[in-house]
């Protein structure tokens, strides 16, 4: 635990992270309730994530993955190198193992969805500040079941290729193009990925990919 954090208050403090007003104060909130914990700072930036952390010293940083100005991942690295001692908990929407991997490899204390009741966070806070290099999530060990011995749909090359380009958005014909087919084999192609992941349309492909692992969260926030 960053005993510095606890010497003036005796609680465990808090940092929030996140470029959502209402998240934050959500969050806010769920701490408040508990006397274990004081809020000392938000933060809607990862720059100011690291400036926070490095004036304010709290036992525990609730981190957002998906940042205006960059990666939440990359200022865990950040602060991780510069306060090992500190506690993160990655908060994110996109809970997919990929996500999941890249908060434990980033040197994160947990890794907790948005979909999760507030309290979980405050239990994930809790751990992170006693245990910081210690790594928690709900979904750890089905993740590395399935890391080990991968059970989903395997893709094709050629897949791999359709899936990121409808996750960037491009029409049958524009994957046609970029694919140098015609646009009768770029609907195989897609009508194939469909079936691999049980989709019915693109929206319902790109999320089971993302769940999956088999694709990575796009770069702006969307929560």
């Amino acid at each position: 635990m960053n005993a510095e954090a606890q010497e003036t208050t005796g609680q465990t403090t808090v940092l929030i992270v996140d470029d959502h007003d209402l998240i934050r104060k959500g969050l806010r909130h769920a701490f408040d309730r508990d006397p274990e914990f004081e809020v000392v700072g938000e933060a809607d930036t990862a720059a100011d994530a690291l400036r926070h952390a490095a004036s304010l010293m709290p036992s525990v940083v609730i981190m957002d993955l998906r940042l205006p100005d960059g990666s939440g991942l990359d200022a865990t690295r950040k602060l991780r190198k510069a306060h090992p001692n500190m506690g993160i908990v990655v908060l994110t929407m996109y809970a997919g193992d990929d996500q999941l991997f890249g908060a434990l490899d980033a040197g994160a204390s947990a890794f907790v969805p948005k979909s999760a009741p507030a309290n979980d966070v405050v239990s994930a806070a809790r751990h992170a500040a006693a245990n910081p290099t210690a790594f928690s999530a709900a979904d750890l060990a089905e993740a590395m079941q399935r890391r080990l011995t991968p059970t989903g749909p395997q893709l094709s090359p050629r897949e791999s290729q359709v899936l990121k380009l409808l996750a960037d958005g491009l029409s049958v014909a524009g994957i046609a193009k970029q694919l140098y087919v015609s646009e009768s084999t770029a609907k195989t192609h897609i009508s194939k990925l469909y079936e691999k992941l049980g989709a019915g349309n693109r929206a319902q492909a790109l999320m089971t990919a993302l769940k999956l692992g088999l694709l990575e969260a796009p770069d702006q926030p969307k929560f």
